[in-house]
């Protein structure tokens, strides 16, 4: 025999989930080691979990020029880099030719 606490407890996690994802949440932290009052190494932890679209109304939006996540910003990359090749190489070909 199934528990309806099972449904009751998924549809709690739904909008726990639903809540975060509404509002966002942000959990930062630092870790740091240091000996006889010398840093050796300082780590900052920040992470925030939000929507897509809460996280574009607070002005964030990282993924969309990483070029490893946006197709459109590996384009751009690409064509940039092709037009510094293209003047390199006209710079080249100017530099060659006979006078």
């Amino acid at each position: 025999m199934a528990e309806p606490t099972h449904s009751i407890n998924a549809t709690g996690l739904a909008d726990i989930l639903e809540r975060v994802l509404d509002k966002g949440i942000v959990i930062a932290g630092d870790i740091k080691i240091q000996i006889a009052d010398i840093d050796l190494l300082t780590i900052k932890i920040r992470l925030l979990v939000a929507s897509v679209d809460k996280a574009m109304e607070m002005g964030i939006n990282w993924w969309q020029e990483d070029t490893y996540l946006s197709t459109k910003a590996r384009e751009k990359e690409l064509m940039a880099h092709q037009d510094d090749l293209m003047s390199r190489l006209e710079k080249l070909e100017s530099m060659n030719k006979p006078l």
